[in-house]
């Protein structure tokens, strides 16, 4: 039985099948940031990829693992940018509410929680202080549910009760990815318009925060910050069949190399030493890329109102 490859990246499941039928994909550069756009336009297409049908676009950016301060920012940029392309059909004056999704206190898996700590939220300063903003400022609000682990409640609880009290007209979700390549972590951003299942770059899905289930909207911006040991052994075996011409038993070593480690490991996540200031980097650029998009010509005056 072949084991898959497992990533939460489109980019990553189309390259895996670069020759298949309904997908659209195109590619630009902008500032230094390579940005790929893929819709997904067929049920068969989204079910060879294992993705929901919709749109993906990723950020790519290999020169962040330097930290170059300046490409932050182009990065921020671009992020917004695409962004409102997501955002299209929700007003100036709509309000939003940003979802934090996972565990606070495991690092790889914090992204979430710390972007929100970052989001200029004003939906309280509309309500009774509406004088102090400028007047086309965006509602927003933002919560960290946490994991089923912690609060014993399902996210897709506690999310559905606050959109129901709060009545946004979007949702946007944050939350932390895996990738099939080691090198994209911390250099990568994902952005759709499918909504998103708690706990899927992990193996631990859980029920999904989409249009179907809360009602509204759901815009998933995601960042790739773990690989399965699986993953890494299979691409790796592939990599040197690539330079050995050796392909005649890469499919059994594949499926040898993942029954070692599924027996003797387990389901061994990997993520970088440096993971630290990873996490920090991407919830900076995320948390000014959000802003940026939903408060656009406002964004100074509620940063100086605000941060």
């Amino acid at each position: 039985m072949p084991f898959s490859i497992r990533t939460d990246l489109a980019m990553e499941a189309r390259e895996l099948h670069p020759s298949l039928s309904g997908v659209t994909e195109e590619t630009e550069e902008q500032e230094g940031v390579s940005i790929t756009r893929i819709a997904l336009t067929t049920d068969d297409a989204a079910a060879r990829l294992e993705k929901r049908r919709g749109r993906y676009i990723t950020l790519d950016a290999p020169e962040l693992t330097v930290r170059p301060p300046d490409l932050f920012g182009r990065v921020s940029r671009a992020l917004a940018g695409e962004l409102n392309r997501l955002m299209e059909g929700i007003g100036p004056c709509g309000s939003v509410l940003v979802v934090g999704l996972g565990n606070r206190a495991v690092t790889p898996d914090s992204l979430g929680p710390r972007v929100v700590e970052e989001i200029y939220v004003t939906r309280h300063i509309r309500q009774y202080m509406p004088d102090a903003l400028p007047g086309s400022a965006r509602a927003v609000s933002a919560v960290a549910p946490g994991v089923l682990g912690v609060t014993g409640v399902e996210t897709m609880e506690i999310v559905r009760g606050v959109v129901e009290h709060c009545k946004p007209d979007l949702v946007i979700a944050v939350d932390s990815l895996a990738s099939r390549r080691a090198a994209r972590i911390s250099t990568t951003v994902q952005l759709t318009d499918t909504g998103i299942s708690p706990g899927a770059g992990v193996g631990n899905k859980r029920t999904g925060l989409d249009r179907e289930t809360l009602g509204v909207p759901v815009i998933a911006v995601g960042v790739p910050l773990v690989v399965f040991a699986t993953t890494i052994s299979q691409d790796t075996i592939s990599l040197i069949a690539d330079e050995t011409g050796l392909h005649n038993d890469e499919e059994r070593l594949k499926e040898l190399a993942a029954k070692v480690i599924a027996e003797h490991i387990g389901e061994l996540i990997v993520t970088p030493k440096e993971i630290d200031s990873i996490v920090s980097d991407m919830t900076r650029i995320l948390a000014d890329g959000i802003n940026m998009a939903l408060f656009g010509a406002d964004y100074e005056a509620v940063r100086m109102l605000i941060a």
